[in-house]
């Protein structure tokens, strides 16, 4: 496709993914005391009393610009197809531009990965409190483009580095992760120069970008042992298929299998979009593992 076109397109994709009003939650409860700390719950529209719960951390390349409004659209999507759903908030990046330019930063370290630590800890309890007609036994961690990359480190916390505040003595305890366009290996990312330099700004610039990888990067964290799909739109130009196609080959050479779903003359947001034929598949994906 011609420069011109793919840049139209992506446009009128974000635009419509961003079109959609803010759908409020039927229950917001904190998990800390931060006022990013909370989570939004939507209870499945079917009346379901044991519903499969999916865990989702909204994108935004870790940014403050980003929050968790721009996808309750598709959290009340996934509510009406009888899913439990939890919208997860954390701390980003800070609002102000990085070192003088226009770009705000990507993410805090450590705060960020604090907090989506504190959230999956947290998220037996809070689903008793708050929603009980999810079932956390039947638990999915989805999550897109930044906020994919968080949703595969949550459920790889158990091969973090033993001097990681936020490793756990076992996987977590989740039917699987479904992954859309994750910004899933960050030396791959880091080459293309994904989003504008935010992965290298999430871990703190280039002077301890290497010295973080461990501690970050879903790509050396393999194999799991939980049950991973990734989709990725073929045409998207903000996270390339190329970063989904290094993490798959990364976990194969870890001798773990993963899912990835291509989706021809997609581009980044029609998978959160729930006026795209690409969000169904998605809700289908999430299906496959909870049900």
């Amino acid at each position: 496709m011609p420069e011109d076109d793919a840049a139209a397109r992506d446009e009128a994709e974000e635009a419509s993914a961003f079109s959609h009003p803010v759908v409020p939650p039927d229950v917001t409860a904190a998990y800390g005391d931060h006022p990013d700390q909370v989570v939004d719950f939507y209870a499945p529209r079917d009346g379901a009393k044991a519903a499969p719960l999916v865990v989702f951390l909204h994108g935004g390349v870790w940014r403050a610009t980003y929050d968790r409004q721009h996808v309750t659209p598709f959290a009340d999507f996934l509510a009406r197809r009888g899913f439990a759903v939890a919208n997860v908030e954390y701390r980003r990046g800070s609002s102000l531009p990085h070192q003088g330019g226009t770009v705000a930063p990507a993410g805090r370290w450590p705060e960020t990965f604090d907090d989506v630590a504190a959230a999956l800890d947290a998220m037996p309890r809070l689903v008793r409190e708050a929603l009980p007609q999810a079932d956390p036994r039947r638990t999915v961690v989805s999550g897109h483009s930044a906020g994919g990359q968080l949703a595969l480190w949550a459920a790889a916390r158990h091969l973090l580095p033993e001097d990681a505040p936020w490793r756990t003595a076992a996987p977590a305890p989740l039917r699987g992760v479904v992954a859309l366009a994750p910004i899933a290996d960050f030396t791959v990312s880091r080459d293309l120069d994904v989003c504008s330099g935010g992965p290298v700004q999430f871990l703190g610039g280039e002077a301890v970008f290497a010295e973080r990888l461990p501690y970050a990067d879903p790509a050396l964290l393999l194999p799991t042992g939980i049950a991973t799909t990734l989709v990725q739109g073929r045409a998207d130009t903000t996270v390339p298929p190329e970063v989904a196609e290094a993490y798959a080959d990364a976990a194969a050479k870890a001798g773990e299998v993963v899912g990835l779903t291509l989706l021809e003359g997609v581009g980044h947001f029609p998978l959160i979009d729930p006026a795209a034929d690409a969000c169904a598949v998605v809700a289908e994906e999430i299906a496959q593992l909870a049900w």
